[in-house]
Protein backbone atom coordinates (compact mmCIF):
# COMPACT_ATOMS: atom_id res chain seq x y z
CA UNK A 1 0.00 0.00 0.00
CA UNK A 2 1.21 3.18 -1.07
CA UNK A 3 1.31 6.07 1.75
CA UNK A 4 -0.23 9.40 -0.78
CA UNK A 5 -0.90 11.71 2.26
CA UNK A 6 1.22 14.67 1.28
CA UNK A 7 3.80 16.31 3.28
CA UNK A 8 5.19 19.70 4.11
CA UNK A 9 7.85 18.87 1.92
CA UNK A 10 4.67 18.86 -0.75
CA UNK A 11 3.41 21.91 -0.39
CA UNK A 12 5.73 24.41 1.42
CA UNK A 13 7.07 27.65 -0.37
CA UNK A 14 10.75 26.82 -0.56
CA UNK A 15 12.05 30.56 -1.54
CA UNK A 16 11.29 32.16 2.29
CA UNK A 17 11.74 35.41 2.80
CA UNK A 18 12.82 35.95 5.76
CA UNK A 19 14.21 39.06 8.18
CA UNK A 20 16.66 39.73 10.95
CA UNK A 21 16.32 40.83 14.33
CA UNK A 22 17.59 44.26 13.22
CA UNK A 23 14.69 44.73 10.27
CA UNK A 24 13.51 48.07 11.07
CA UNK A 25 9.68 47.73 11.88
CA UNK A 26 8.77 50.13 8.96
CA UNK A 27 10.80 48.07 6.29
CA UNK A 28 8.91 44.89 7.68
CA UNK A 29 5.56 46.67 7.12
CA UNK A 30 7.09 47.84 3.52
CA UNK A 31 8.00 44.12 3.10
CA UNK A 32 4.74 42.72 3.51
CA UNK A 33 3.23 44.98 1.40
CA UNK A 34 5.70 44.49 -1.56
CA UNK A 35 6.00 40.93 -1.71
CA UNK A 36 2.34 40.28 -0.62
CA UNK A 37 3.27 38.16 2.26
CA UNK A 38 1.69 38.10 5.82
CA UNK A 39 4.84 37.22 8.03
CA UNK A 40 8.06 36.12 7.96
CA UNK A 41 10.63 34.28 9.57
CA UNK A 42 12.99 35.96 11.66
CA UNK A 43 17.05 33.94 11.46
CA UNK A 44 19.99 35.10 12.96
CA UNK A 45 23.25 36.51 11.42
CA UNK A 46 24.26 32.23 10.98
CA UNK A 47 20.78 31.41 9.27
CA UNK A 48 19.17 30.14 12.17
CA UNK A 49 15.63 30.57 13.12
CA UNK A 50 15.42 32.88 16.15
CA UNK A 51 11.70 33.92 15.85
CA UNK A 52 8.70 34.76 13.46
CA UNK A 53 6.89 37.72 13.22
CA UNK A 54 3.38 38.33 11.50
CA UNK A 55 1.21 41.07 10.60
CA UNK A 56 -0.58 40.58 13.65
CA UNK A 57 2.35 41.80 15.13
CA UNK A 58 2.62 45.18 13.57
CA UNK A 59 -1.09 45.43 14.52
CA UNK A 60 -0.99 44.96 17.94
CA UNK A 61 2.25 47.98 17.72
CA UNK A 62 -0.66 50.06 17.48
CA UNK A 63 -3.52 49.32 19.47
CA UNK A 64 -4.18 51.87 22.18
CA UNK A 65 -2.12 50.97 25.62
CA UNK A 66 -3.92 49.28 28.74
CA UNK A 67 -3.05 51.23 31.57
CA UNK A 68 -2.79 48.50 34.52
CA UNK A 69 -5.65 49.15 37.53
CA UNK A 70 -3.78 49.70 40.93
CA UNK A 71 -5.16 49.05 44.62
CA UNK A 72 -3.62 51.41 47.12
CA UNK A 73 -3.42 50.02 50.44
CA UNK A 74 -1.71 51.91 53.47
CA UNK A 75 0.09 54.27 50.78
CA UNK A 76 1.36 51.53 48.77
CA UNK A 77 0.76 51.65 45.71
CA UNK A 78 0.28 47.95 44.09
CA UNK A 79 0.17 47.09 40.33
CA UNK A 80 -2.97 44.09 39.62
CA UNK A 81 -1.33 43.40 36.35
CA UNK A 82 2.69 41.74 36.44
CA UNK A 83 4.86 44.59 35.63
CA UNK A 84 6.67 41.95 33.10
CA UNK A 85 3.46 42.24 31.05
CA UNK A 86 2.90 45.80 31.32
CA UNK A 87 6.97 46.37 29.87
CA UNK A 88 6.05 43.82 26.94
CA UNK A 89 3.44 45.92 26.11
CA UNK A 90 5.29 49.33 26.26
CA UNK A 91 7.77 47.45 24.74
CA UNK A 92 5.93 46.29 21.75
CA UNK A 93 4.42 50.27 21.22
CA UNK A 94 7.63 51.68 20.77
CA UNK A 95 9.12 48.96 18.84
CA UNK A 96 10.94 50.18 16.32
CA UNK A 97 13.22 46.76 15.17
CA UNK A 98 11.73 43.15 14.38
CA UNK A 99 13.44 41.90 17.80
CA UNK A 100 11.26 43.87 20.03
CA UNK A 101 7.74 42.34 18.33
CA UNK A 102 8.66 38.85 16.80
CA UNK A 103 7.33 35.94 18.79
CA UNK A 104 10.59 33.93 19.94
CA UNK A 105 8.43 30.82 20.76
CA UNK A 106 8.17 29.46 17.49
CA UNK A 107 5.86 26.33 16.35
CA UNK A 108 7.42 24.55 13.49
CA UNK A 109 7.23 21.39 11.54
CA UNK A 110 9.60 18.85 9.58
CA UNK A 111 9.71 18.32 5.71
CA UNK A 112 7.64 14.92 7.02
CA UNK A 113 4.82 16.62 8.82
CA UNK A 114 1.52 14.97 7.12
CA UNK A 115 -1.08 17.64 5.57
CA UNK A 116 -3.38 16.38 8.52
CA UNK A 117 -1.10 17.24 10.89
CA UNK A 118 -0.60 20.92 9.77
CA UNK A 119 -3.90 21.68 9.22
CA UNK A 120 -4.36 20.68 13.12
CA UNK A 121 -1.74 22.24 14.13
CA UNK A 122 -2.68 25.26 12.64
CA UNK A 123 -6.07 24.90 13.77
CA UNK A 124 -4.90 24.26 17.82
CA UNK A 125 -2.36 26.74 17.92
CA UNK A 126 -3.88 29.13 16.52
CA UNK A 127 -1.35 30.08 13.76
CA UNK A 128 -1.29 30.74 10.64
CA UNK A 129 2.28 30.45 9.27
CA UNK A 130 4.70 26.98 10.02
CA UNK A 131 8.33 27.17 9.05
CA UNK A 132 9.49 23.94 7.88
CA UNK A 133 12.82 22.74 9.31
CA UNK A 134 15.29 19.94 8.14
CA UNK A 135 17.05 19.19 11.48
CA UNK A 136 18.24 22.57 12.22
CA UNK A 137 18.27 24.16 8.52
CA UNK A 138 15.14 26.12 7.44
CA UNK A 139 13.64 25.17 4.08
CA UNK A 140 10.13 26.11 3.64
CA UNK A 141 7.52 27.91 5.06
CA UNK A 142 3.40 27.05 5.38
CA UNK A 143 0.75 29.24 5.29
CA UNK A 144 -3.15 28.97 4.84
CA UNK A 145 -3.33 29.50 1.22
CA UNK A 146 -0.82 26.77 1.04
CA UNK A 147 -2.80 24.18 2.83
CA UNK A 148 -6.12 25.50 1.12
CA UNK A 149 -4.60 25.09 -2.62
CA UNK A 150 -3.29 21.44 -1.10
CA UNK A 151 -6.79 20.30 -0.24
CA UNK A 152 -8.31 22.12 -2.89
CA UNK A 153 -6.30 20.41 -5.49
Amino acid sequence: MTDNVLKAADIMTRDVITVTPETSVEELGRLFIERDISGAPVVDSEGRLVGIVTENDLIKKERPFHIPTIIRIFDAIIPIESDSRVEEEIKKMTATTVQDICTRDVITVDVDTTLPEIAEIMTEKGVHLLPVMDGDRLVGIIGKKDVIRAISG
